[in-house]
C-alpha cells in the first residue's frame, strides 16, 4: 500500500472542510434572520392545540401574527382569558376584556319532535345526507343528527344524545368553531358564556308548515317579540331573532313562546363529566313529560273567541300562524281551539275588534 497518497489527502480533506465551515460560519452570521424571541415565549404560552380557531394555520403561525400586529392578543378562543393575559404580558400590553364563547345548537327537533319523511341509505354522514335532497329529516332545517360536530370536535365537547341532537358540555366546549364550520345545516352559533336564551330553531318556514314536521319549532308568531321588554327580539322570514347586545336573558320570551322553541341555558362551566352524562340521560324523560304537559294543554279550551260582531272579513284568517281561523266571507268566523296557540295576533288585527280574550 502506498502510504504516500494518505500523506497527501488527509491533510488536504482537513484544509477543504476548515475553509468549507468557515464560509458555512460567515455565511450563517451574513445570512441569518432575527426572529423575535416573544414568537417563542408566546408559542410556549399557547394551549399548543393547533385546531386554527384563530384563523392562522397553527400556533406558531398565530404567535407570529401576534408579535406582527396582525392579530389580537385574545385571538386563542381554547386559551381564553387566560393565555390572553400571559400574551399580553409578554406584548407589554393591557390584555383588556376576554369574554369566553361557546357553542350553541339552533335545533330542538330530534327523533321524538319530528319524523323521517323518507328512509336514508347513504353514508352516515351530515354532509352526505345533506347533499342527498337535503335529508330526509321532516324539517329541512333540521339537525340531521349523523354526528358531524361530534366527530369534528377535538375536545370532546359534543355528545350525540338518545333523542339524535347533539349536546355542547360547556366546560370542555372552546368556542374553535370546528362544529361551526362542519355543520351542513349552519345550526351551531358561537355566543358568550354569559348568554342564557336561546332560540333553538332556524326553519323559515310558514307556522302552519312548521307545526306539521316538529313540535318545538318556531312559528313565527311573534309572542316573544310583543313580550321582550326590552325589544331584543324581531321575527323576520318567520323566525324569531335575538338582538344578545340588547337581551337582558330576563326570561320573559322563554314564558311566553307556545312551541317550547326559546330555552334557558344556565352556565354549565363548573359542569362535571358525570353531571353531562347524568343531564344526557335525563333528557329523554324531561322530553317526554313536556310533552305531557303540552298534551294537556292543548285539551283546554281556547282563551280567545270571536264575538258576533265579526263581519267575515277575513283579516284575522291572513294574520294567525298556524291556520286555526276558518270561515266564509261576510259570515262569523270559527277558531279552532286544538290548534289555535293564544298568539293573540287575530286580536290586535280585527278591524272590528270582534276577537276577544278570557
Amino acid at each position: 500500500m502506498d502510504l504516500s497518497l494518505f500523506k497527501v489527502s488527509i491533510p488536504s480533506m482537513g484544509i477543504m472542510g476548515a475553509v468549507f465551515a468557515g464560509g458555512l460560519a460567515i455565511a450563517s452570521s451574513k445570512l441569518a434572520v432575527e426572529v423575535d424571541p416573544r414568537i417563542e415565549e408566546i408559542e410556549e404560552a399557547l394551549p399548543g392545540a393547533n385546531c386554527g380557531a384563530c384563523g392562522e394555520p397553527g400556533c406558531s403561525s398565530f404567535a407570529e401574527a401576534v408579535v406582527n400586529g396582525n392579530a389580537e392578543i385574545n385571538g386563542c378562543p381554547v386559551g381564553g382569558s387566560e393565555v390572553a393575559d400571559e400574551i399580553a404580558e409578554i406584548m407589554g400590553v393591557e390584555s383588556g376584556d376576554s369574554v369566553r364563547k361557546i357553542a350553541r345548537l339552533l335545533c330542538k327537533g330530534g327523533k321524538e319532535e319530528t319524523f323521517n319523511r323518507s328512509e336514508y341509505r347513504g353514508i352516515e354522514s351530515c354532509k352526505a345526507a345533506n347533499i342527498a335532497g337535503s335529508g330526509n329529516k321532516s324539517c329541512v332545517y333540521g339537525c340531521l343528527g349523523f354526528g358531524d360536530c361530534e366527530e369534528v370536535c377535538s375536545f370532546d365537547a359534543i355528545k350525540m344524545n338518545e333523542n339524535g341532537l347533539p349536546e355542547v358540555n360547556d366546560d370542555k366546549c372552546t368556542g374553535c368553531r370546528n362544529c361551526v364550520e362542519e355543520c351542513p345545516k349552519d345550526l351551531f352559533i358561537l355566543v358568550e358564556e354569559d348568554q342564557e336564551v336561546f332560540i333553538h330553531c332556524s326553519s323559515q318556514s310558514e307556522g302552519k308548515d312548521v307545526k306539521e314536521v316538529c313540535k318545538t319549532g318556531c312559528i313565527g308568531c311573534g309572542i316573544c317579540a310583543q313580550k321582550c321588554p326590552v325589544d331584543a327580539i324581531t321575527v323576520e322570514d318567520n323566525l324569531a331573532d335575538i338582538d344578545y347586545e340588547e337581551c337582558i336573558n330576563c326570561g320573559a320570551c322563554v314564558e311566553a313562546c307556545p312551541m317550547g322553541t326559546i330555552d334557558t341555558i344556565e352556565t354549565e362551566a363548573e359542569e362535571t363529566d358525570e353531571e353531562f352524562e347524568a343531564k344526557d340521560q335525563g333528557a329523554a324523560t324531561d322530553n317526554t313529560e313536556k310533552e305531557e304537559n303540552e298534551a294537556n294543554e292543548v285539551e283546554d279550551d281556547c282563551s280567545i273567541y270571536i264575538t258576533d260582531a265579526c263581519v267575515g272579513c277575513g283579516v284575522c284568517v291572513d294574520e294567525c300562524p298556524v291556520d286555526a281561523i276558518s270561515g266564509e266571507n261576510g259570515e262569523v268566523h270559527n277558531i279552532d281551539s286544538e290548534v289555535c296557540i293564544e298568539c293573540e295576533n287575530c286580536v290586535g288585527a280585527c278591524p272590528t275588534e270582534a276577537i276577544e280574550t278570557e
